[in-house]
């Protein structure tokens, strides 16, 4: 029965150290665990962060796209009115000249035929 015992006692032995190495391997992955999951919040605080910043620059971006289309149309639509201007200005010039010469004829003296 000693030997039986003594058995019994090895096989004891190499239980206990068995379950304290799978309890060493629980604790190391506890640890490797406790520090995802604080690179995790970490993480999801700075897509937080980051998300907000985003919709920051997505509602400046929308403000100043807006505001260069107003640029835009209005710069269009003054051109527009300036180029009718210059037009009207030319045709303005041109009646001008044509009524001064008929003004210069009117106003000269007349020839009298031989």
């Amino acid at each position: 029965m000693t030997q039986q015992a003594a058995a019994l006692q090895a096989y004891n032995n190499e239980l206990v150290k068995c379950i304290e190495d799978l309890c060493s391997k629980r604790d190391e992955l506890n640890c490797q665990i406790k520090q995802e999951e604080e690179e995790k919040e970490r993480l999801q605080h700075d897509i937080r962060v980051l998300s907000e910043k985003l919709s920051r620059v997505n509602e400046s971006l929308a403000q100043r796209l807006a505001a260069r289309s107003t640029f835009d149309r209005t710069i269009a639509e003054t051109e527009a009115a300036y180029t009718k201007i210059l037009e009207s200005s030319q045709s303005l010039l041109s009646v001008l000249k044509q009524e001064a010469g008929n003004l210069s004829k009117a106003t000269e003296p007349r020839r009298k035929k031989p």
